[in-house]
């Protein structure tokens, strides 16, 4: 559902960040799509995630945006080396969490915290 919303937005608009947006590769994983022409250098990935993720982090960075599903498939495989959090301030009731209870213990080392406007991007990676 993230891909179809942002596919919604960004393809229109012509700011520094929204032209790298839509000028970088975009793996989708869906269930139910079958069409991801509406936004540019997207693509649907086929079959198993995991082993599709996995084929293709080799020497580059995969960056999941939006998807609590798509986030545990790739850290229940361990592949998952550093996390990139932008936080912003806002308290909710309920929603996905990322670190749900009951799932394996990450040990994790604070890299960086970096104002961002109402938020603080926090950089996380894999203690040592």
């Amino acid at each position: 559902r993230t891909w179809e919303k942002f596919s919604a937005i960004w393809p229109t608009r012509d700011d520094d960040f929204s032209t790298k947006m839509n000028a970088i590769p975009k793996l989708v994983a869906s269930r139910t799509l079958d069409d991801v022409s509406a936004w540019g250098n997207s693509t649907l990935l086929d079959g198993d995630l995991v082993a599709q993720a996995a084929a293709r982090k080799a020497g580059r960075d995969l960056i999941v945006a939006g998807s609590a599903s798509v986030a545990h498939a790739l850290m229940d495989a361990d592949l998952v080396d550093e996390y990139r959090l932008l936080v912003f301030p806002t308290v909710l009731g309920e929603g996905a969490r990322l670190f749900e209870p009951g799932r394996a213990r990450t040990d994790l080392s604070l890299t960086s915290a970096q104002a961002a406007g109402p938020a603080v991007l926090l950089v996380y990676s894999r203690a040592a």
